[in-house]
């Protein structure tokens, strides 16, 4: 007894002690503590998110992984193998474990190794948030008075959900709901109870347990936190058996990507860095919406491809990717084998499967496109070996275009047995096609192309297509490639003509120029494509035929000056048009987002509007921080009460990108309550697009491009004509569309651009070598073969030189038959100041005859012929000859 009170002294001096020292560790390591305050708030570094209008994700930007989740979110059986595993006294301890931190003392002093550090799941979260993981007493003491403070400062449920957000799991994966989606493709409710145990054993040595580098080693752990759930009885021993014998499952997942827009998540990432950073927007936890429909980008996608595909056919086969042994019926002395063997062939003997199949595994490609082996070779199909490890045919249906490219305007005879396109041992490419599904002999296409489509009511994009592939070539050529754009400037030529006095039945002289250039001592002679010349031809006639000389003349009638600054009304930037009259030919290159931002003009009846990409930013949690508010063409815009809103016109030409920098960058979560809705009590005032022309000169100019898509007159009566984009109405069979070629000399570049009411776009076509032509396509009996009527309205059977209504066109019309399916036929309404009148077709005058010779035709207010046509003036072309009349002499 006498030894007890000493003893007891001890105690209460050592407990003293050891408070005191507490205190006074405390104190002095206070002003090193980090202030956890934060954590009410905190913002965890989450990727960011790209997503289709429609809400599928086409891209995720960021190193690190993290797919926030609310405690609510997460399956109580993954709770519990993290609490079971990490801390199964989480809801009774203060942030401490002492129990833990006893056995932890008792392991140190046995084995004087730092093994088992006690850390509470609390203490591992103070730790990944402001500690290192070096094992040092400082570090475990701080490490205690950041996990008290903070169970001071947060509720329990609030500490967990933090810590299954924050951990580290692998593979870049922070927290439960990557972890679940990069080493199992899922989210956490679709886990199975062996994938969750994996999971959850992950936090204690990531790259050591991990399932896909260390299988064996994760199984282990697996048995281990499913034992730890059996002890607290989270489990029954049925479950644990089930679990514990699963195979192990686990594979490196990618991001979730629903629908491949790369170009456009490429655009929006370098928008969002532009107003961020490049760390606060990979960080951030954006949820970026696009204004872009999957359905429409699907269809751009598609239809880019599918023309670029027949552009290259109708131009030959440029041979195999390569020769991989040389093929056995190949005499070893004839030409053909020194040939290969000298500069492309691995092997003299036909390769082992296990050897084909290792090649083309690792070989890259491309899109739709896949690698094959061709095995074996015979009159009318070939025998193929895929990466799949199969055995497949290509027949005759899928050869028979493979005639050799010798240049880009020559190509071989056509193909009469599979020997003259391929032998045994060639590496090649064959793709499925979409319309058959039928697999078939590909290549990458030589040419390059691009597409923009915008809504041109409020200028949201709707399609964005910078090349083939994004992962063959990065360079955006829809917002990036100035190129000439030739006779795709017409429209606004015309538009300009229709300012000064001129008329949709004004005649032009359609006869050939002659210009002496005294400073050059050059002629300068302007010439139609074809080069052929009609005499005095009607001004909606001549946009139709897209006559070049008509445009020149227009030029020169209007002033070259006038011209240029009314083509600025369209967003063209005057320091780029050229100061001559080439500009009436398209020689000023421009992008073909500025194309169709150009054309919106017309569309929507004379509003500038402004293009943009997104439609709304979230956070990681779905608030809504920004929503887009873009100028609209309309002009008043909505109902009274709104337009009483809209009060200061200076924001109509605000520049949409800068008003979203201002807002995000001023406070982003100030526009939402804790509820997550907007804080403000009315809907911002729809701004109206500055209007940059008339509405019955968008209208005129409108009607003109529709005659230029289609056939018009009477074959019988001899007043038939074709537009050059006559391929669009007769494929399409809709009377809203309308739209205008484009083809520069030796048609280096080629365009299609065009509108409905609802929707505009441009298409470009041409090689990436600025050099290059695209040249002119022979007659291919085996394709033409197959379509014998219409082989050249749509295709790879096309012949002749390539322009924008062969080159461009085509992808436009397979565009516009996806995004038009279902859409019923809308015309803007005639504005109701212009007037109709009876004129005759030939002479533009007014007539009283009502047959084939005249034709019904619009006019601004005072514009309309006041003389009718003579009886010596009056001709009617069916009762001429055939034979061509020369053209006149120059009117101006």
């Amino acid at each position: 007894m006498k030894f007890l009170k000493p003893a007891f002294l001890i105690l209460i001096l050592a407990f003293v002690v050891g408070v005191v020292t507490t205190f006074a560790l405390y104190f002095y390591m206070k002003p090193d503590l980090p202030s956890v305050d934060m954590l009410k708030d905190v913002r965890l570094q989450t990727p960011m998110r790209v997503y289709t209008q429609d809400g599928k994700l086409i891209s995720q930007f960021g190193v690190k992984r993290r797919i926030p989740l609310t405690i609510e979110d997460v399956p109580q059986d993954l709770i519990n193998a993290v609490l079971a595993t990490e801390d199964s006294r989480f809801y009774q301890h203060p942030g401490v474990d002492p129990i833990g931190m006893a056995r932890a003392v008792v392991n140190l002093i046995l084995t004087g190794e730092k093994g088992q550090g006690g850390s509470t799941l609390t203490m591992q979260l103070a730790r990944g948030f402001f500690l290192t993981r070096d094992k040092t007493y400082v570090r475990k003491i701080k490490e205690i008075f950041i996990a008290w403070h903070m169970e001071q400062l947060l509720t329990k449920q609030e500490i967990l959900e933090l810590y299954l957000n924050k951990v580290e799991l692998g593979h870049r994966s922070f927290g439960f709901g990557a972890a679940a989606q990069v080493y199992y493709g899922k989210t956490v409710n679709e886990l199975t109870l062996a994938q969750m145990a994996t999971i959850a054993g992950l936090p204690q040595a990531p790259s050591v347990l991990n399932p896909i580098s260390r299988p064996e080693r994760s199984k282990a752990r697996r048995r281990v936190v499913l034992l730890r759930m059996l002890d607290e009885k989270y489990i029954t021993q049925a479950q644990f058996d089930e679990a514990v014998n699963a195979p192990i499952t686990a594979k490196k997942h990618g991001a979730e990507i629903e629908f491949s827009a790369p170009y456009l998540a490429d655009l929006i990432w370098n928008e969002m860095v532009e107003l961020y950073g490049k760390e606060e927007a990979e960080t951030g936890g954006y949820q970026v919406y696009a204004t872009v429909p999957s359905s429409t980008q699907l269809a751009a996608q598609k239809a880019i491809q599918r023309n670029l595909h027949d552009y290259d056919e109708r131009h030959g086969y440029r041979g195999p990717e390569q020769q991989l042994w040389i093929p056995k019926d190949l005499p070893a002395t004839s030409d053909d084998a020194k040939e290969i063997e000298v500069t492309s062939a691995i092997s003299n003997e036909p390769w082992e499967e296990e050897r084909m199949l290792s090649f083309l595994e690792d070989y890259k490609t491309f899109e739709t496109m896949r690698p094959a082996i061709v095995v074996k070779v015979n009159e009318k199909d070939i025998t193929v070996f895929t990466r799949e490890g199969r055995y497949s045919v290509i027949d005759w249906d899928g050869l028979d275009w493979a005639r050799k490219y010798i240049t880009d305007t020559r190509q071989g005879n056509k193909p009469e047995t599979a020997s003259d396109i391929l032998t045994e041992g060639s590496l090649i490419l064959i793709r499925q096609r979409e319309d058959d599904k039928h697999w078939q002999l590909t290549q990458y296409p030589d040419a390059s192309s691009a597409f923009i489509a915008l809504n041109p009511h409020n200028g949201a994009a709707q399609a964005v297509i910078g090349g083939y592939s994004f992962y063959q070539s990065q360079f955006n050529r829809a917002t990036q490639a100035k190129r000439q754009v030739g006779s795709n400037i017409k429209p606004f030529i015309y538009s300009s003509a229709l300012a000064n006095g001129f008329t949709l039945a004004s005649i032009i002289n359609d006869a050939p120029i002659n210009q002496w250039e005294r400073g050059t001592g050059n002629a300068w002679r302007p010439e139609n494509s074809p080069p052929e010349y009609d005499g005095p031809i009607r001004l909606r006639v001549a946009l139709g035929k897209s006559k070049n000389v008509v445009s020149v003349r227009l030029v020169r009638a209007v002033g070259l000056e006038k011209v240029r600054q009314h083509l600025t009304r369209f967003g063209f930037d005057l320091s780029e048009i050229p100061n001559d009259e080439t500009v009436s030919l398209g020689s000023g290159s421009h992008t073909p987002l500025e194309v169709a931002t150009a054309l919106s003009v017309i569309a929507n009846g004379g509003f500038l509007i402004e293009p943009h990409y997104v439609e709304r930013i979230e956070d990681d949690y779905g608030k809504v921080l920004w929503k887009a508010n873009p100028v609209q063409a309309c002009d008043p815009c909505g109902d009274a009460q709104k337009q009483e809103t809209v009060e200061d016109t200076s924001t109509d030409t605000m520049d949409i990108e800068a008003m979203l920098a201002a807002e995000l960058n001023a406070e982003p979560f100030a526009q939402n309550d804790d509820n997550g809705s907007s804080t403000k009590d009315t809907p911002e005032p729809i701004r109206s697009a500055p209007r940059v022309l008339d509405e019955d000169n968008a209208f005129l100019v409108a009607e003109m491009m529709r005659t230029a898509v289609k056939t018009n007159g009477n074959w019988n009566k001899k007043t038939y004509w074709q537009g050059t984009g006559w391929r669009a109405s007769n494929l399409l069979q809709r009377a809203d569309i309308a739209g205008k070629t484009g083809t520069t000399n030796d048609s280096k570049d080629t365009w299609f651009s065009g509108f409905t009411n609802d929707l505009v776009a441009t298409v470009w076509v041409g090689f990436d070598d600025m050099s290059r032509s695209l040249g002119r396509a022979s007659r291919n009996q085996n394709l033409v073969n197959k379509n014998p009527q219409k082989f050249n309205f749509i295709g790879n059977a096309m012949i002749g030189g390539e322009d924008g209504a062969k080159a461009a066109e085509p992808a436009w019309i397979r565009f516009m038959q996806r995004a038009l399916d279902g859409v019923p036929e809308k015309k803007r309404p005639m504005p109701t100041d212009l007037v109709t009148t009876r004129i005759d077709r030939a002479s533009g005058k007014l007539t009283q005859h009502t047959d084939h010779t005249s034709m019904f035709e619009y006019f601004m207010p005072g514009t309309a012929p006041t003389s009718y046509v003579s009886d010596s003036e009056f001709v009617d072309p069916a009762d001429e000859n055939d034979e061509q009349s020369k053209p006149l002499e120059d009117i101006f």
